[in-house]
């Protein structure tokens, strides 16, 4: 145990009752560091439990304390400012709201409400919601170890409520299962609309609901042949009595050994049916013929198959009849296992011809509990927010293959933790986006992308004591300020390990995920913002540069000026922390600006093709009513590069709306500190002046704290001044915004995307060098 840790064993085998039941003598202990596992419960505000046959999942709400990074505005009248910071910078405390879901095995639930009793200081009820079949069988026990009233809620309600949920706030929430493809998981786009579907939910038997809206369902049919069957026959046939244990053995075995197939029966194919002659004929139809013993294994395999393609040909056929083409599949048969999900795919694309798709979720096994949870906290309306996953607390969806990890599937399940955070602001998407529906913010899946997946995760290795570094110098008066720095070292390089094996934990592998875990796990260990002060600093140098650069532009003939403008924003965009090419600059040279930056870009034919169209469409066409522009790094980007091009744009006659981030990430500017140095160029400039006191220059901020762009979860008020301000014409900056994501991104108005390549292998790949510039001029077609 590590010094200043709190642990806590639970030793199992001598609690005995309750604890140890159906499991014989259980000569084990779980050890649980309360910190990993049931985090933040001293401030649990609310709880939901969901008890099935063998697994317990429990939900609760909590308030969680963390640093933020603010800034705010020196008053500066009758000062000499020459030398004074732009504005101040403070860390303060703040309170947001969190979910948290558990999953552990039902052996255990004895000694984790004990755990839980403990430790209960602010919980606001005296209500537990319930869910599950073990909600009657466990109801005593919950009230006598919590002092809560158990309050019961229907199964299959709960099921959907969360459904709906994790469809509607989770990205790459849904996947389909490909055992035969370099890719396990094919992760899908989040649809706008998640219904109408059809939900089956495998448990001891089937149920099958059609879905049509957030509270509109029905049960339209089902089995008795579910998981219980497979579990019970399974019993008989192997004298193997866990459920896990008889998917382990199913895994290793060959059906075709118990099974008669169509070529055992014609010799081959049936060609007058189109059937193929590996097809089954008769499940476990060699038993009656052959005269020998048949392997647990085979057995296992045979009856697992038999039960998978009933229930896949009954999903299938519910699903014509009404007219659904996606199946959702859940309960506790599913819970990862590949075996399970390859036959229910398989029996699905056979009875369909490929017109139904078989989808599973990661997040499958916490419906119940979700939607339980939903229902307590109906009058705080949960579903007028937006939630996010926090990744830093949340563990990965496992390998399906029983050779990867083995000790990891030992407990199996899908999740042992999932956490969500509530978002400040509700969050939609980009109403400008072609079609939302097929819309995919990342460029490059690193999941099925080996080579890019080994160098990212490498580059985002080699870069991780560079961070840790930053992170604590940038709390120079924290006395623990590098321990916590270490301590987020460490838990982001034990994600990085985790995404080697397994790529697909939290969704598609991207590199904005991998930038999107980082930030997780820094506000993890309260490091809000380690770039507050390069910030600060280059905001401040850059703001003195402002004048001389827009007096050198206006000095220029107008075709000259646009270039000019193009090359400025392009140069600021050099200025990137989160390249380590442009670090190393920035740290071994202190001197390099503007000017260096503008001599680093490739020349051309760097614009050619596409500038000349932007240049024509400067020329012979309309002004734009409205650009909307994604903003990218603070200090020489956005005051030297960005602006000078804000103000063409207005002085054009077009309105303006930047967009900049919600929260802080890597250099990024944003919102809060873009009204500031807004502020400080509106005084020095009388376009942009006009521009704001006119509301022809609006500031907004974009819902998101990342160095990339997911046009699908923006904030809801920059989507409403879109709609009102008619913009056609949007600018995306920066490598992550415009490259990393958004590079194919299908917009129904004109769109520029701007970088410049700071990444040498990115470079190599793209077919240039580093410093290379990408500028996008984009006509959606007519």
């Amino acid at each position: 145990m590590r010094p200043g840790d709190e642990w806590v064993a639970f030793k199992m085998a001598e609690r005995g009752g309750r604890g140890s039941g159906g499991h014989g003598s259980l000569d084990k202990s779980i050890t649980l560091p309360p910190d990993e596992i049931f985090r933040n419960l001293e401030n649990a505000k609310r709880f939901a439990i969901d008890i099935g046959g063998s697994l317990t999942k429990l939900a609760y709400y909590s308030t969680v304390q963390h640093k933020v990074a603010r800034v705010r505005s020196f008053d500066h009248s009758g000062k000499d400012i020459e030398n004074e910071p732009l504005y101040e910078i403070s860390v303060q405390e703040e309170i947001t709201a969190r979910l948290h879901f558990i999953k552990f095995e039902n052996t255990y639930i004895e000694t984790c409400l004990d755990f839980i009793k403990d430790h209960l200081v602010n919980t606001e009820t005296k209500v537990i919601k319930a869910t599950g079949g073990g909600a009657y069988k466990f109801k005593d026990l919950i009230e006598k170890k919590l002092g809560l009233k158990v309050d019961k809620e229907d199964v299959m309600t709960c099921l959907i409520k969360g459904c709906n949920f994790v469809l509607r706030n989770i990205p790459h929430e849904v996947f389909a299962y490909q055992k035969d493809s370099d890719t396990e998981f094919r992760f899908q786009t989040n649809h706008p609309n998640i219904f109408p579907y059809l939900l089956v939910n495998i448990g001891s038997g089937v149920s099958i609901v059609k879905v049509e809206t957030e509270d509109k369902f029905e049960w339209i049919g089902g089995s008795s042949i579910g998981g219980g069957t497979f579990w019970g026959l399974g019993a008989l046939l192997t004298k193997t009595k866990k459920f896990d244990e008889l998917l382990q053995l199913a895994s290793k075995g060959q059906h075709t050994n118990v099974d008669m197939l169509v070529k055992d029966v014609y010799g081959g194919a049936y060609q007058t049916l189109g059937l193929s002659g590996n097809l089954i004929a008769s499940s476990f139809g060699k038993s009656t013929t052959a005269d020998k013993e048949f392997s647990k294994e085979d057995m296992a395999k045979s009856l697992l198959h038999m039960i998978s393609n009933d229930i896949g040909q009954l999903a299938c056929l519910y699903a014509k009849l009404h007219n659904l083409d996606k199946i959702y599949f859940g309960g506790f048969f599913i819970r990862g296992h590949p075996v399970t999900m390859r036959t229910i795919t398989y029996s699905i694309n056979f009875f369909s011809k490929g017109e139904v798709q078989a989808l599973f979720l990661r997040h499958e096994g916490y419906l119940g509990a979700i939607g339980a949870f939903l229902k307590g906290a109906e009058q705080d309306n949960p579903n007028q927010y937006s939630w996010g996953e926090n990744y830093a607390g949340s563990s990965g969806l496992m390998s399906t293959s029983p050779d990867v990890y083995p000790m990891q599937r030992t407990r199996s399940g899908t999740f042992d933790m999932l956490e969500m955070d509530r978002l400040e602001r509700p969050l939609v998407n980009l109403p400008l986006l072609k079609d939302p529906s097929t819309y995919i913010p990342d460029t490059v899946d690193l999941t099925d992308d080996a080579m890019a997946r080994k160098y990212w995760l490498t580059c985002f290795e080699e870069a991780l004591d560079g961070v840790a570094k930053r992170a604590a110098a940038s709390q120079p008066d924290s006395i623990d300020a590098l321990q916590r720095a270490e301590k987020f070292r460490q838990k982001y390089w034990n994600k990085l390990q985790t995404l080697r094996q397994q790529p697909f934990a939290y969704g598609t592998l991207t590199v904005r995920s991998l930038l999107d875990t980082r930030e997780h796990c820094l506000n993890e260990f309260n490091f809000p913002d380690p770039y507050s002060k390069v910030k600060q600093k280059e905001n401040g140098i850059a703001l003195k540069c402002f004048q001389s650069v827009i007096e050198s532009l206006d000095s220029l003939g107008w075709e000259e000026r646009q270039f000019a403008l193009v090359k400025g924003l392009l140069a600021g965009n050099v200025f990137d922390w989160g390249a380590k090419a442009v670090s190393d600059v920035l740290e071994s040279e202190p001197q390099f600006g503007f000017e260096e930056a503008k001599s680093k870009l490739q020349e051309r034919p760097w614009l050619e093709d596409s500038y000349s169209q932007w240049l024509e469409r400067l020329k012979e066409g309309p002004p734009h009513k409205c650009a909307l522009i994604f903003a990218d790094n603070s200090g020489i980007d956005i005051i030297l590069g960005v602006f000078p091009f804000v103000r063409e744009l207005l002085s054009r006659g077009t309105e303006v709306i930047l967009a900049c981030n919600s929260g802080p990430a890597l250099n990024d500017v944003t919102y809060s500190e873009s009204l500031i140095v807004t502020e400080r160029i509106a005084a020095m400039d009388p376009v942009i002046q006009s521009a704001l006191r006119e509301e022809k220059l609006l500031l907004v901020q974009t819902g998101s704290s990342s160095p990339c762009l997911d046009l699908s979860r923006l904030d809801k008020g920059l989507a409403v001044l879109v709609r009102e301000r008619k913009t056609d014409l949007v600018i995306i900056e920066g490598m992550g915004r415009a490259i990393h994501t958004n590079y194919y991104a299908a917009l129904k108005c004109e769109s520029l995307k701007l970088a410049v390549i700071k990444n040498s292998w990115l470079a190599d790949r793209l077919g240039g060098k580093i410093f290379s510039v990408i500028f996008k001029y984009e006509v959606p077609c007519k």
